[in-house]
């Protein structure tokens, strides 16, 4: 059950490092625009590069989790895992992208480098992500202990 819980952060963290990233420079390359549009934009591109990410990672440690010995994929078990994990990011990313918007913004307005409050409000943002997540994976029993 620990190492189902170190996956996941682990796929989140490199997901998120890939969006940091991308979304500083993304943020910086934006910047003629004005700051409610720098946000956006750098959120979105967040978004597709988080998920792009964690996608691919979290496939690839859990591909043979679902199999049965039959070579067949257990599709009953694999939906109710799916809807279980799809609820606990729900959750995060909602409070996820208010905090990250709202911090984002707020920084540009200050006058921060786009790039700097990219990182710092992702970065902000992403610590929030992890509790809510680890929370919501708790609450929802995913990786509840089956033997």
């Amino acid at each position: 059950m620990l190492q189902e819980y170190l996956k996941l952060n682990k796929n989140i963290l490199i997901a998120f490092a890939a969006s940091i990233t991308i979304s500083a420079v993304i943020a910086q390359i934006l910047s003629d625009q004005a700051d409610y549009l720098n946000t956006t934009y750098t959120t979105i591109a967040d978004y597709a590069i988080y998920f792009s990410v964690f996608s691919g990672m979290f496939y690839l440690d859990n591909r043979k989790k679902y199999l049965l010995k039959s070579g067949k994929t257990d599709t009953k078990r694999l939906k109710h895992d799916l809807k279980k994990l799809i609820t606990s990011l729900g959750i995060g990313e909602v409070v996820y992208t208010i905090v990250r918007w709202v911090l984002q913004y707020y920084l540009l307005v200050l006058n921060y480098d786009p790039y700097l409050a990219s990182i710092m409000s992702q970065g902000l943002s992403t610590i929030v992500y992890m509790i809510v997540v680890n929370l919501s994976v708790k609450i929802t029993r995913l990786y509840k202990d089956e033997h």
